[in-house]
């Protein structure tokens, strides 16, 4: 009789650990369990620890709840400005919701990386290229808001999407860097026009100040003498100062008008001896007599 009770007892403890053993089930920290009995979802979803499902009737699905890094396979797309480009992004997205990450959607992860390739080629499609250059910010949260929307109902929510390359075509390279040289050209011009503006506005007021004082302008020549002999050349060029010139110009007596020219004389002719009557010798018909 005892006997029979022992193994009984043995018996049933080895049915005990048997069934412990196979409706055991460990959920880690970072994961929630979700349990279908008989294909149907059971209320409640299982927290991280030890718990334990009726074998043959439960089945428990893990669910991770840690935040995924996917990356986004770079999209080919043409631009709104008719520009081609290559653009790769990456999604950051966490299942808020187990048993709607499980029910809802075959396969979330999945779902999560179309939805994230198809956003991106609107994206592309709808943007400009200095956009996606330059202002990538308001493009990642158009782009997080588009696939976020779908998602929601998927259980799953997106945390950050970023764009990580935008790649260009060579000839659009040369094109852009031939544009930024024109542009620093230009601005490089109008930053010397400015500097001789403003040295031709100060030179002006240095030459107004000058002229009130003439010995101003020799000592500036004499210290330009200096700063020239300090170079220790052999060969000294001293300019000649304009106001000297200007000063002998105004010194010099005004030169005298020439006198208007005479007149021409007239023909002088040679008159014969007169007559008494007058008249002059005049030989036969009347004419003037020829000795």
């Amino acid at each position: 009789m005892v006997e029979e009770l022992l193994t009984a007892a043995i018996a049933a403890g080895v049915g005990v650990a048997a069934y412990a053993v196979t409706a055991a089930r460990v959920v880690k920290q970072y994961e929630r369990g979700v349990v279908f009995r008989f294909g149907r979802l059971r209320r409640g979803v299982r927290g991280p620890g030890f718990t334990l499902v009726v074998p043959g009737v439960d089945r428990l699905r893990k669910v991770n709840m840690q935040i995924v890094t996917m990356p986004v396979p770079a999209q080919e797309g043409i631009t709104r400005d008719n520009v081609t480009v290559r653009v790769d992004a990456v999604v950051y997205f966490k299942v808020v919701n187990a048993a709607d990450a499980i029910v809802e959607v075959e396969d979330y992860r999945f779902a999560v990386s179309q939805m994230a390739q198809t956003s991106l080629r609107s994206i592309i499609g709808k943007s400009d290229l200095d956009d996606l250059l330059s202002n990538r910010e308001q493009l990642n949260q158009g782009l997080e808001l588009m696939i976020d929307s779908p998602a929601v109902g998927w259980g799953v929510q997106i945390d950050r999407v970023e764009i990580k390359d935008v790649s260009l075509p060579e000839t659009m390279k040369r094109s852009m860097a031939r544009q930024a040289e024109a542009d620093r050209e230009r601005r490089a011009r109008v930053i010397n026009a400015d500097a001789e503006l403003q040295a031709s506005k100060k030179l002006a007021e240095a030459a107004a100040v000058m002229s009130e004082q003439p010995a101003a302008l020799q000592l500036r020549l004499l210290q330009t003498v200096v700063a020239v002999a300090a170079e220790k050349n052999s060969t000294l060029v001293l300019p000649f100062p304009v106001e000297l010139l200007r000063f002998l110009e105004r010194a010099a007596p005004a030169a005298q008008p020439p006198p208007p020219p005479s007149p021409p004389a007239p023909p002088r002719v040679e008159a014969g001896p007169q007559d008494a009557d007058g008249t002059g010798d005049r030989g036969p018909g009347g004419g003037p007599s020829r000795s």
